[in-house]
């Protein structure tokens, strides 16, 4: 089997936590990795950000991101990125022309194009991806899989103060995807209700697969290595530490975990508290770092809290287990990679109870679910677990356990699953076409 995966507005190859690098990153190069280890050939396309990157990169065997040219490499709005939607679909056809011919040439010695595509089947990643899909599928006579990530209804009715809405025009291609797509694919239950709900798509066309974490990579730190981690932050070993990952925007709401921290100082002078928020900014209404840095000064707290860089998986394993806590105060999350692969480190997470976060974090047993945004009610729950080291130890215990149900290995094999029966499932040509 061979899949094509579109994932046009953020490249598999970019590090997570800054720009528009995140959650669905991880999720399309490490399912991506997974189903090539399974025998499954996978070409990522992309849009080509950087001159000197190529155009084809091999991630490993069976595994491919092909880098296509749409517009200029650096510079570009997200908000720009639209215009240049029909140019990545055309570098997207060209480059498969090219490889047609290449085969031919390879079996036949001829210049003769191949009539088969190559591809069985196409998986798209976020609504800008949907609209390339859409006219692949139709040009290729393929089946057409969609997964959204997140949805501009979903992400409208849970705004963060500052925050501005997603465009109308987002909503109406969101719209056209549920209508066109042959299946859908979401991370959790909670999802085919927004999209049933939201944009009357049909249960009966939806498949849940839940994302995973690298449970072979994020595991307990020992004593030791916790030790090693603080002395290089320059954070002291008996501290209590909460940490934050992710990308800097109002979103991810870094700035809630702030004023918490800072109430719990006031309420606790003698907890010896530290916070260490790791990521860079990104999209719109963003908590910029100096943003962040002004709030940590004017809450009188900024001697206890560390800004670091984004890190890729093998240094970010440190970070998780070098906290007591991990706090994931989202406003919106449609699964909440951060808060599995803070679990299967060892370490509890505090995370909001949307989206997602109800079912990565197993409410009481591997952390606590939090309602609402406000800092008291932040304050609260934190303290709660970092007073109580006894409550906070079995939590940290029972955490891997948790998040050992998610791995990317068994979404993989979900994904493998729901490509098999595409074919029978694919809708027929009548059906009707979105305004």
């Amino acid at each position: 089997m061979r899949v094509a995966i579109i994932s046009f507005h953020t490249s598999p190859l970019e590090q997570p936590g800054s720009g528009d690098a995140g959650g669905m990153n991880v999720y399309i190069k490490n399912t991506a990795l997974q189903l090539a280890r399974q025998g499954v050939e996978v070409d990522i396309f992309t849009r080509a950000t950087r001159p000197l990157q190529g155009e084809v990169v091999h991630v490993a065997p069976g595994l491919r991101v092909i880098n296509c040219v749409a517009g200029p490499y650096e510079g570009l709005p997200k908000e720009e990125l639209p215009t240049q939607l029909a140019a990545f679909t055309g570098s997207v056809l060209a480059f498969q022309r090219k490889s047609q011919q290449r085969a031919t040439e390879d079996a036949e010695g001829t210049q003769n194009e191949c009539a088969d595509v190559g591809y069985d089947l196409i998986h798209s990643h976020y609504w800008l991806s949907g609209q390339v899909a859409w006219l692949l599928r139709d040009l290729w006579h393929i089946p057409w899989v969609h997964t959204a990530h997140t949805l501009a209804a979903v992400k409208n009715s849970l705004l963060a103060a500052g925050d501005s809405p997603e465009p109308a025009s987002r909503r109406i291609c969101e719209q056209q995807i549920a209508d066109n797509a042959d299946l859908l694919i979401v991370n959790t239950e909670a999802e085919v209700r927004d999209l049933v709900e939201g944009y009357d798509a049909e249960d009966c066309l939806i498949r849940v697969v839940y994302p995973g974490a690298d449970v072979e990579h994020f595991t307990p730190g020992s004593d030791r290595a916790t030790e090693r981690t603080r002395r290089e932050l320059g954070i002291p070993f008996l501290a209590k530490v909460v940490g934050f990952v992710g990308r800097l925007q109002r979103l991810k709401a870094p700035d809630v975990l702030l004023r918490a921290a800072a109430i719990l100082v006031r309420r606790h002078p003698d907890l010896l508290l530290s916070v260490v928020i790791c990521g860079g900014p990104s999209g719109s209404g963003k908590n910029s770092l100096e943003e962040l840095q002004d709030l940590a000064k004017e809450l009188g707290i900024a001697h206890i809290v560390r800004f670091l860089s984004p890190r890729p998986a093998e240094e970010l394993v440190s970070i998780y287990q070098a906290a007591d806590l991990i706090a994931v105060p989202s406003y919106n999350e449609s699964f909440g990679l951060v808060a599995v692969e803070a679990q299967a480190s060892g370490t509890p997470v505090v995370a909001a109870d949307v989206g997602g976060l109800s079912i990565a974090v197993d409410n009481g047993k591997s952390g606590l679910l939090v309602e609402g945004h406000e800092p008291e009610v932040w304050a609260d729950a934190l303290g709660e677990l970092l007073i109580d080291d006894e409550r906070r130890i079995e939590m940290s215990e029972y955490a891997p356990i948790h998040a050992s149900r998610f791995s990317w290995e068994k979404a993989a094999e979900s994904l493998r699953a729901i490509y098999a029966e595409l074919p029978k499932s694919v809708r027929n040509a009548t059906r009707n076409p979105a305004g």
